[in-house]
């Protein structure tokens, strides 16, 4: 396996034997327990303790073994560990038809795989989906919440809670990455729309002003999404090939065909808009075929005959229906980012309507301008985070997902250290 595909991919796991003499095996098994990377087929869950273990040994004459999983690259160093104390570990076939348990890598944005793992457990055979989340994520939030004010806030609030500087932030430190790729996001796409803590002026728009150009903000929320879907298909398409081989994935609506028919409805979209009629019939050449083979998919799947075919028909016309809506459901890319620089044009008009009017009249108007940029952070992160959750997990992940994984869950039982004696039994002993 090349270093490229081995980060693309979770932890490589290898089925073992914990092998030891029975006169050393509560030994070995305390090693095992200690080191944590062996999850063992035992009664009694992740922490059961070493007697348990003993017991549900199979054993020889003179030997037991205990059979589990366990991270392909650990298993030379536990094999020295134990080694030492008259234990081994003897590589095993994997049986015909079970599934190894799912580790991720664990990168510096950890809390990213976290995002992924609360919407299941990634199939050993798949690809980990990780940098796909995170990219999807921080721009869909980006979009929804573009200020450089609103961003650099929200990308400080981050970096704080990542060096643990102030006690009440210590509590996002687990999702302090989440935070400074979404506050980064947010101030890219705030410099794009001309917005610092509303249109106040302060930075040109490079792109569009989300309130004098909403059609072409949908227009692009909706590219986005297309183009985050295609991402998803071919994630998902690979992910086929590699649960079940190129037959599989040629017939999955998930695979090929799914990924044909999105293609073949883009190239139709394109040619309607261009007006170009030879795109046009291409598309539904394309479309027709993806449908062909999804419908062969379906089919199969719902195990041939009369019933299954109208059940296969049903399933496709709600495939070519949810496929449609997955488009649309990124409208609320630009919807939300609108709704933002709506909510922060309000605060700037008011706020520049007190300004210079007297004294007090500026005062209010810092007062208006601070509360009402503190209502719209908070309001509008909550929702931003919320929307591109749902987004990415009801739009995206119904794609690259088709199976699911169950989790790596290693025996750890740490040694206990030896109690230091107390300070007179030290004095009496010596």
């Amino acid at each position: 396996m090349s270093s490229s595909e081995r980060r693309l991919t979770p932890v490589p796991m290898r089925r073992v034997a914990i092998v030891a003499p029975d006169w050393a095996a509560r030994d070995v098994l305390t090693q095992v327990a200690d080191a944590g990377v062996v999850e063992l087929e035992q009664p009694g869950g992740q922490q059961a303790a070493v007697e348990d273990v003993v017991g549900v040994a199979v054993r020889s004459r003179y030997a037991s073994a205990w059979a589990g999983w366990m991270p392909t690259d650990a298993a030379d160093p536990l094999a020295v560990r134990i080694g030492a104390r008259g234990g081994a570990v003897v590589p095993l076939p994997r049986p015909r038809g079970e599934q190894p348990p799912t580790l991720l890598r664990r990168r510096s944005g950890s809390a990213f795989t976290s995002l992924v793992e609360t919407y299941s457990t990634v199939p050993y055979a798949d690809l980990d989906p990780t940098v796909f989340a995170a990219v999807a994520y921080v721009v869909m939030f980006g979009l929804m919440f573009g200020d450089v004010g609103h961003g650099l806030l929200l990308l400080g609030l981050g970096l704080a809670a990542r060096r643990g500087h102030w006690r009440r932030l210590r509590r996002l430190r687990p999702a302090a990455s989440v935070v400074i790729g979404a506050g980064a996001a947010a101030t890219a796409a705030g410099a794009a729309y001309g917005e610092v803590f509303g249109p106040t002026g302060a930075v040109p728009a490079l792109w569009l002003s989300p309130l004098d150009d909403p059609v072409r903000l949908l227009v692009g929320g909706l590219a986005v999404g297309a183009v985050l879907l295609a991402m998803a298909y071919g994630i998902g398409t690979v992910n086929r090939v590699r649960e079940g081989g190129w037959a599989y994935a040629l017939y999955a609506p998930s695979g090929i065909a799914g990924a044909t028919v999105f293609l073949g409805l883009g190239l139709l979209v394109a040619g309607v808009l261009t007006d170009s009629g030879w795109l046009v019939v291409v598309a539904t050449v394309v479309s027709t075929s993806g449908l062909g083979l999804s419908f062969v998919g379906l089919y199969v799947g719902a195990g041939r005959g009369g019933s299954a075919a109208a059940q296969a028909v049903v399933e496709l016309v709600d495939l070519v229906v949810r496929l449609g809506s997955n488009v649309v459901s990124f409208a609320r890319l630009a919807a939300f980012g609108l709704t933002h620089a709506a909510l922060g044009a309000v605060v700037w008009s008011a706020t520049a309507a007190l300004w210079g009017r007297s004294a007090a009249a500026s005062v209010a108007a810092v007062a208006v301008l601070v509360v009402g940029n503190a209502v719209a952070f908070a309001l509008e992160a909550l929702v931003a985070a919320v929307q591109a959750l749902r987004l990415e997990y009801y739009e995206l992940f119904s794609r690259v997902f088709d199976l699911e994984g169950r989790p790596f869950r290693p025996w750890h039982v740490p040694l206990r250290p030896a109690p230091t004696p107390a300070p007179d039994l030290l004095e009496a002993s010596s």
